[in-house]
């Protein structure tokens, strides 16, 4: 990874008068509102229009696709240095229910993508690896950081072209995700499922604009260090850049020893898991705030989604794309039949605020999914967010293992064996939800 300084510089600011368009347009312009979607999204599709790969205006450098693979690694030790010490028993009473559609979706797309690409679209293009399903939920649900990842391991393993792939799944999911849960929201509110809104066109103004008024701003105290000793924000930075250098060394040690390009976002995941015990240990943890770690987190994703959208090599899409157009149409069938027809099986009450949360998250990563359910829930009383957070303490390892082992799986050719393993998962957890409720015995919704 041979990056300049110089190109690093001049790219970040050219992305950064982009975002600012992005926020510009989103304020101001009552069609860009209607659309919901996020100044990030709004930069890249401008760079990718006016960038190298499309119109040719904006003079971005070629390391725009390498951006990514290092601001993946800020983004999972991020998560990790956050995570924080939970009962286990206490996360299955609060959200077991939330924590069972999850996985169901989140393996259920995995799989599901890769077997359409098994059964269906190898047959009709026999030069699609395995690995093209996997491509659907990496952009659906893992969005544009999680792209990187796995179309890097692709790529890092001879699949030319997986990662603009990736990151063409990824921005036409998050699309979707906006575009659809909007028209979602419009129509079950005119039949009136929705529990807390009953005019969509009544939203506050810092939904549809994305600027917050002055009287509903929060304060949070940033500074748990002193700014005599060391700037607040970079005491947090510079914790969230020893676990991404760390995750980059450890790398090139993996290389060297056993010849194997370990994925550094999941270097970056277990490393800052150790960091993060490390800091309890030495009594550091109550000095770091998890907002402000949060933020940078936040800030990485909006770059990485920029550059991301940006680096889209639109001739390797094109190639691509019938296959990547059918598997799309499957990954959003797939979305709306968690929505429409499992979720009620989940979801005793409150059900449209959690699925349409599901939706967002199916579908666009778990912002959109907040995103949307602010419009149906403004004040949280669904605490859908609440019983998430429980529930995506257990997702987490899962996720991990699933974005980690699914592409080394299929590389090695076991393309039927992971699906069938997936397909098994996913009917036992339903199997013993559908018990465990019955009984009423564990999984207790929070709401209730």
């Amino acid at each position: 990874m041979d990056i300049s300084l110089v190109n690093l510089v001049s790219d970040s600011a050219f992305v950064a008068i982009l975002l600012l368009v992005g926020v510009a347009l989103r304020a101001h312009i009552l069609w860009v509102q209607k659309l919901f979607l996020p100044a990030s999204i709004i930069a890249g599709l401008l760079a990718l229009l006016l960038g190298p790969n499309g119109l040719s205006w904006l003079p971005l450098s070629s390391n725009i696709a390498q951006y990514p693979g290092i601001l993946i690694t800020f983004i999972f030790g991020s998560l990790a240095l956050n995570s924080g010490k939970f009962k286990f028993s206490t996360a299955v009473k609060r959200a077991g229910n939330m924590w069972s559609y999850s996985a169901i979706g989140m393996i259920g797309m995995y799989s599901g993508g890769v077997f359409l690409t098994l059964l269906i679209l190898q047959r009709i293009w026999p030069d699609i690896p395995d690995g093209f399903g996997l491509l659907l939920a990496a952009g659906f649900i893992g969005g544009h950081g999680t792209a990187a990842a796995v179309g890097g391991i692709f790529e890092s393993n001879g699949w030319a072209g997986a990662t603009s792939l990736a990151m063409t799944s990824a921005t036409i999911g998050v699309l979707v995700s906006i575009l659809g849960g909007v028209w979602i929201i419009r129509q079950n509110v005119k039949r009136g499922k929705s529990n807390f809104i009953s005019d969509f066109d009544s939203l506050s103004v810092e939904l549809r604009t994305g600027l917050v008024p002055d009287e509903k701003r929060t304060k949070t105290d940033l500074e748990t260090v002193s700014s005599m000793t060391i700037d607040p924000l970079l005491f947090h930075g510079v914790m969230v850049l020893i676990v991404s250098g760390l995750s980059f060394w450890c790398q090139a040690a993996i290389k060297e020893v056993f010849d194997f390009p370990a994925p550094t976002f999941a270097l970056a995941f277990i490393i800052g898991l150790l960091v993060n015990s490390l800091l309890s240990k030495l009594k550091v943890k109550p000095y770091i705030n998890p907002s402000m770690i949060n933020s940078i987190g936040g800030a990485s994703t909006d770059m990485l989604v920029v550059f991301g959208i940006a680096s889209i090599n639109l001739a390797v899409a094109g190639q691509y794309f019938a296959p990547l157009a059918l598997l799309m149409v499957f990954g959003v069938w797939f979305s709306y039949v968690m929505l429409k027809y499992i979720s009620p099986k989940f979801y005793a009450q409150f059900c449209f605020e959690k699925s349409i949360f599901g939706w967002g998250w199916f579908t666009g990563t778990v912002a959109m999914g907040i995103a949307l359910l602010r419009i149906v829930d403004p004040k949280s009383e669904s605490k859908t967010l609440d019983e998430f957070g429980f529930a995506y303490i257990m997702t987490a390892p899962l996720e991990m293992m699933v974005i980690t082992m699914s592409p080394l799986i299929l590389l090695s050719g076991g393309g039927w064996l992971y699906v069938g393993g997936c397909f098994l998962t996913c009917a036992i957890i339903y199997v013993v939800c559908t018990v465990l409720n019955r009984k009423n015995a564990v999984f207790k919704e929070a709401s209730k």
